[in-house]
């Protein structure tokens, strides 16, 4: 029977995949919107609403010192502004799968780097699991994520109009998101873990509130930038207004806020290596939206994919790493 904090972590990593696969959705839903715009707006959207929020936490915010501020400030430049701004041209650029394979691999670039990367120095440490424990649910997902890369990848070869220096762009800017989503996970956990005591949704606020000046910033650089070059693009909403704010503030609420406060109550209970790999769910969710969106059912071979995936997850629930030892919190 599975420890309470492992099952409840699970529930956690589970429902922060299910909202953070909407963000795969926002760059098909509106093309015509630059990324750097769509990412800006995001954040934008989410430290407004960390604003209101804010005085709900505002004991836990209280506790944080001038470090633990410099550490979210980080967290959301690297894991927010610029993994979506990669993300968002990725999508752009590539369409929907092909970013989403290549994000598909997170969980398995997470949980290795997670087991050789040694814990900074005041961070409650975890020992590494054992390699025979970790591979084979390692080998699963990478086996789950092939078989659904092959079919998006056939999918892409019967694009009459497809570009290929455009795919491989878009691919590079995946590998960039992949990057950034591999160093901040790891190093929110690791904050958290050091600070067991600190409110998961207080942690989440403040990253909001670290987000706001810089989406702030980086909205009034691209209008100001748009004017510079005489671009015809209606600033500052766009040509659908509407639709762009809705947008824009439901992924801001769900996959940002929503999804960073149940990706750090995860974080809290499990270990990074183990925590890693559950972001699986994040690519089973954005590929189950990207079949809504195409209208189509997805094939057998995908649908064996999707079951190896589940196989990984289900057998990683089984390894557990132990805590050895705690230091001073982290400057």
């Amino acid at each position: 029977m599975f420890a309470a904090p492992l099952f409840s972590g699970t529930l956690f990593a589970l429902a922060a995949g299910l909202m953070w696969g909407l963000v795969f959705v926002g760059p098909l839903l509106l093309p015509e919107y630059p990324a750097t715009l769509q990412s800006f707006g995001r954040y934008l959207a989410f430290g407004l609403i960390a604003l209101p929020l804010a005085w709900f936490d505002r004991a836990t915010l209280r506790q944080l010192t001038r470090a633990d501020w410099r550490e979210a400030l980080r967290l959301a430049l690297v894991g927010n502004v610029v993994y979506y701004l990669f993300l968002a041209s990725a999508i752009q650029r590539a369409g929907g799968p092909l970013p989403t394979m290549i994000i598909g691999t997170l969980p398995v670039v997470i949980a290795i780097t997670a087991n050789l990367r040694r814990a900074r120095a005041g961070t409650r440490a975890e020992a590494p699991l054992p390699w025979g424990r970790l591979l084979p649910s390692l080998g699963l997902i990478g086996a789950g994520i092939a078989l659904v890369n092959q079919v998006e990848i056939e999918h892409l070869r019967a694009e009459p109009a497809a570009d290929l220096g455009r795919y491989l762009l878009g691919a590079l800017l995946a590998v960039g998101a992949v990057a950034c989503w591999t160093w901040y996970p790891i190093r929110n956990a690791e904050w958290l873990r050091a600070h067991p005591d600190r409110s998961p949704r207080g942690w989440a606020t403040a990253q909001g509130l670290a987000t706001l000046p810089l989406a702030a910033i980086g909205y009034a650089l691209t209008w100001a930038w748009f004017g510079a070059a005489g671009s015809e693009f209606p600033m500052p909403f766009g040509p659908r207004p509407g639709a762009f704010l809705a947008l824009m503030f439901a992924i801001g609420l769900f996959a940002s806020w929503l999804g960073t406060l149940c990706w750090n109550e995860a974080s809290q209970r499990l270990p990074p290596s183990l925590a890693g790999q559950l972001i699986v769910f994040e690519t089973l969710s954005a590929l189950a939206y990207a079949f809504v969106l195409r209208g189509q059912a997805p094939q057998p071979l995908t649908l064996a994919g999707i079951a190896l995936l589940v196989a990984g997850v289900l057998w990683a629930l089984r390894a557990k790493a132990e805590p050895v030892a705690t230091a001073a919190h982290p400057n």
